[in-house]
């Protein structure tokens, strides 16, 4: 791999890494995306084409373990890749074979994503035993302007002879979901009601429907070539339609063929009929060179509104992460009915799922894309009833959201799951993590403080907020013999932990993560409940029944909820502090990565149950959400004390305990350890980092990106790094670089100000406002207060710099 500070080039041919490739060098716009993979090739061992539309889901019924489980998948949509070609010498009679980079005559290969431009280049040099030399460069867009195009443009040159490029460039509906091998065991043909065909003699059609939701999707594809054709037809059969050119080639000329796709569904906003769209975008889509124009324009656009200065690799890798989020959730996310997928539009692991990682995603975007983060708080609080109904479901009262969630808000959570290292299907418990309703609450709180939209917060923001807290009250029980309340049979973000050894029911007691998170929902629903203006406070009472005795009792529970202690330390869960103490030395000198310590174990006949061992960060996640004043005004608040010297014995506890089994774990322990241990905060920033670009996690990047750990690096430099809080309508800094990034500069939006630039260094701030007719920018730097007015720049001195 070679990068430079806006692209990354893979040279060479590596089948064993072309799937990771292909990941990385996903093209998307927010509403589609579609892998980096080669053209020439179908799906098959070394290669998986893939593209994925926002909330394009469908559900499939399987068997496993002998019973029928049914799974909601994010839909592989037919691909729009395909262009094929071969030569044929001018003296030899017949073409010769069709070539790709498999071909024993592949002497160069090199793929490059242009970051700043929203590009991939991929250019092939084949070689035969004559000297004949054919090289061929295909760039391709996701457009970022017009949001249901995209295009491809191949030029072929030759060098040492003439003759004709035999292309077939066409439309492959005959694809499945079968990108994650865990899953090859399951149904995975969503698609059916194929249709093809061709138009205006330069265009072919393809028309189809996932299996039980019912999403008509229609690709059409425009195809033309310079010079132009000897000849050309169509070849169509059920499932692919394909234009078979033959264009001429002169030793030293290009000959180009350019193909323009439109993709449409019924999910798109005004479209009855999406075939009809689909041949109508097509037709009036502009020729490729105007749409790489225009497609450049928009990306430039989206860099100047995201703008992000960090020096050296580090910049590098931030900027392929932006990349990629922007990918997945770009402005024209915000008219659409979807949510955060775990894994981007970049692959099919966790099935194309909405887990929490929209709370490592959501306060970077809130600083930028306000609208967008809007957008996916709507996606929650349209599935809000769905949430109301699960918690009525399960005796509760409020909205108990689904740790998984796809197209309709129900739980999504497979109740087996696959460990692949002992072949064995076992229980899944993982849908009893409920802190994902305090993750979206803690969401509209930050999305209202960075964006001052206090017309959201005011109606769908405070009904989602207030059923959230209403859940968490109704699931705390009181104990008179601790004198507090608790909340029983839980999952933490930890997720090793599903059940105290040899219990008879799943869940754990008292996670403390689960606890603090639920006492700080309940206290600002509380803070709304006063705060909000006397006509939308009746309305809202009255449209929820929400009686006064339900507020003081939240009140209460949010002052005398236990969290529980060992040692000194806060405890991970109840009875956290009376489980074994792992021999870490020892699996690590037997297996090397035990990051899945929990499949090495359940492979041995153990459970991770017996073992004070973390999946990824869990109690640490209370200094990722919270400021350290902040943290401590809430263990003060529920009657605890939390000390420098506490959080610091707590933090070195879990550190040497946790096997960094997810990519957000090591995001996290960065950022905690940026104000606790700063000189160990480094090797968790890297690792950070470079997750995805190595492959940390070992083959799990190919099945798709990590969307919240890139989000979340990117906010590690914005606000974790810069100690960036919005609240009481100011911005708070309390600045902690890295000796390794010791100077950068981010541009936020905060509420009416757009364009604001914050720039770091080891002993100054500075802060930019483009002028504008709005109030000035409120600034609190380690506490001391700051005016900057529109139209100036202010330079502060940090404390002790």
């Amino acid at each position: 791999m070679r990068a430079d500070a806006w692209t990354w080039s893979y040279e060479g041919y590596d089948p064993g890494a072309e799937r990771l490739r292909e990941a990385l060098c996903t093209l998307g716009n927010g509403r589609f995306a579609t892998r980096g993979a080669a053209s020439e090739e179908p799906a098959g061992p070394a290669h998986y084409p893939g593209t994925y539309a926002a909330g394009c889901y469908n559900r499939l019924t399987s068997t496993v373990a002998g019973r029928p489980v049914e799974n909601e998948d994010l839909v592989n949509l037919p691909n729009w890749l395909p262009l094929r070609y071969r030569i044929r010498p001018a003296d030899t009679p017949d073409p010769g074979p069709w070539l790709s980079p498999d071909h024993p005559q592949l002497t160069g290969h090199r793929r490059t994503l242009d970051l700043r431009r929203g590009t991939l280049t991929l250019r092939s040099v084949y070689e035969d035993g004559a000297g004949r030399r054919l090289t061929v460069t295909e760039r391709r867009l996701v457009h970022m302007a017009e949001p249901q195009l995209a295009a491809q443009r191949l030029t072929f040159t030759a060098e040492g002879w003439s003759g004709d490029v035999e292309v077939a460039a066409g439309l492959d509906g005959d694809v499945r979901n079968s990108g994650v091998d865990r899953y090859r065991d399951l149904a995975d043909t969503h698609l059916t009601g194929w249709d093809t065909g061709i138009e205006d003699d330069d265009t072919l059609r393809l028309h189809c429907r996932t299996r039980t939701s019912g999403i008509r999707i229609a690709l059409a594809a425009r195809i033309r070539t310079a010079p132009r054709p000897r000849a050309c037809h169509a070849d169509l059969t059920l499932r692919c339609a394909h234009r078979i050119l033959t264009v001429p080639l002169r030793p030293g000329a290009t000959a180009t063929v350019d193909k323009t796709v439109a993709l449409r569904t019924s999910r798109d906003r005004g479209v009855t009929d999406p075939l009809a769209a689909a041949l109508g975008t097509v037709r009036d889509a502009p020729a490729v060179p105007r749409l790489l124009a225009s497609h450049h324009r928009a990306w430039d656009r989206l860099w100047q509104q995201a703008r992000l200065d960090v020096p050296e690799e580090a910049g590098r890798i931030l900027r392929l992460h932006l990349f990629h989020v922007l990918q997945t959730l770009s402005p024209h996310t915000a008219r659409l009915d979807a949510g955060v997928p775990a894994r981007g539009l970049h692959g099919e692991a966790y099935r194309g799922h909405v887990f929490w990682d929209e709370l490592f995603v959501l306060p970077f975007l809130n600083l930028h894309f306000p609208e967008v983060s809007r957008a996916l708080l709507n996606y929650r609080h349209r599935r809000l009833p769905a949430a109301r109904d699960a918690a009525r479901a399960a005796g509760l009262a409020g909205a108990m959201y689904p740790w998984q969630s796809g197209s309709d808000g129900r739980e999504e959570t497979q109740r087996l799951h696959l460990n692949p290292r002992s072949g064995r299907w076992l229980p899944d418990h993982s849908r009893l993590q409920h802190h994902v309703g305090s993750a979206i609450a803690y969401n509209v709180w930050q999305y209202w403080q960075a964006s001052g939209d206090t017309k959201f917060l005011h109606t769908k923001g405070a009904e989602i907020l207030l059923e959230i807290a209403r859940f968490w009250a109704a699931k705390s029980d009181w104990d008179p013999a601790l004198g507090r309340y608790r909340i029983r049979g839980v999952v933490g973000p930890d997720e090793y932990h599903d059940g105290y050894p040899g219990a008879d029911r799943p869940g754990l007691d008292d996670n403390a993560y689960t606890n603090v998170t639920a006492a700080w929902v309940l206290t600002r629903a509380l803070d709304l409940c006063r705060t909000l203006p006397e006509a939308s406070r009746r309305q809202l009472f009255e449209r929820l029944a929400l009686a006064p005795d339900e507020r003081q009792r939240w009140d209460d529970i949010a002052h005398r909820l236990h969290v529980p202690y060992h040692r000194g330390l806060i405890s991970q869960f109840a009875g956290y502090g009376q489980l074994a103490e792992l021999d870490w030395a020892g699996y690590r000198e037997r297996y090397g990565d035990i990051r899945r310590l929990d499949r090495i174990l359940e492979a041995e006949g153990d459970t991770v149950n017996r073992y004070q061992a973390s999946k990824q960060a869990d109690v640490l996640m209370l200094g990722y959400l919270f400021s350290p004043a902040e943290l401590s005004g809430v263990f003060g608040q529920l009657g605890y004390r939390l000390d420098d010297d506490i959080w610091r014995a707590t933090v070195d506890h879990y550190l040497h305990r946790t096997s960094h089994g997810s990519t957000l774990s090591a995001l996290v322990h960065a950022w905690v350890l940026a104000r606790v241990r700063r000189a160990d905060a480094w090797t968790y920033c890297e690792e950070a980092l470079t997750g995805d670009v190595a492959d940390v996690q070992g083959g799990t990047t190919a099945e798709g990106i990590h969307l919240g750990a890139m989000a979340g690096t990117l906010d590690f430099v914005q606000r974790g790094m810069t100690g960036l809080e919005t609240r009481d309508r100011a911005l708070w800094l309390d600045p902690a670089p890295l000796p390794q990034l010791s100077k950068f500069g981010v541009r936020i939006r905060y509420r009416r100000h757009r364009d604001i630039d914050l720039r770091i260094r080891a002993d100054r701030v500075t802060i930019a406002v483009p002028d504008s007719e709005h109030a000035a920018v409120q600034v609190r730097l380690r506490g001391r207060p700051f005016t900057v007015p529109p139209g100036t720049v202010r330079r502060l001195e940090l404390p002790g710099g």
